[in-house]
């Protein structure tokens, strides 16, 4: 089984995080595809990620493209053994940094109506 992009898209809007993971060796992908990346397989199983994760890479948008206001951060997220790009929202003056903790803090809609997933830096 898989996930396709509208249940993918339909359930992000609904601030759950979907992914697939392989029956066969056990790789999990935080997007919607219908065969693995390791193995080849196309045993999958649809399976709801964390919501919370780890920053893993992250840059600033300084000049963003017609549509959208910046500067912005964009990241990927490691949610267990996934990982999913996201934007990535921190108080104006901080900047995030690889390692920091996120969690899902909603979705944003681009004018063609695809959703993505906007993650916070947790703070203390």
């Amino acid at each position: 089984m898989s996930v396709g992009y509208e249940a993918w898209a339909d359930a992000l809007r609904s601030e759950r995080v979907l992914g697939v993971s392989c029956s066969d060796c056990g790789a999990t992908y935080g997007t919607p595809i219908s065969v693995c990346h390791d193995c080849g397989s196309q045993d999958l199983e649809l399976v709801d990620l964390p919501t919370d994760g780890t920053l893993y890479s992250v840059t600033r948008v300084a000049v963003p493209p017609t549509g959208f206001e910046g500067p912005y951060h964009v990241g990927i997220v490691q949610l267990g053994a996934a990982r999913v790009t996201a934007r990535i929202e921190t108080a104006a003056e901080d900047n995030p940094e690889i390692g920091d903790p996120v969690v899902l803090s909603g979705v944003m809609e681009a004018d063609d109506g695809h959703p993505a997933p906007v993650f916070e830096v947790e703070t203390d």
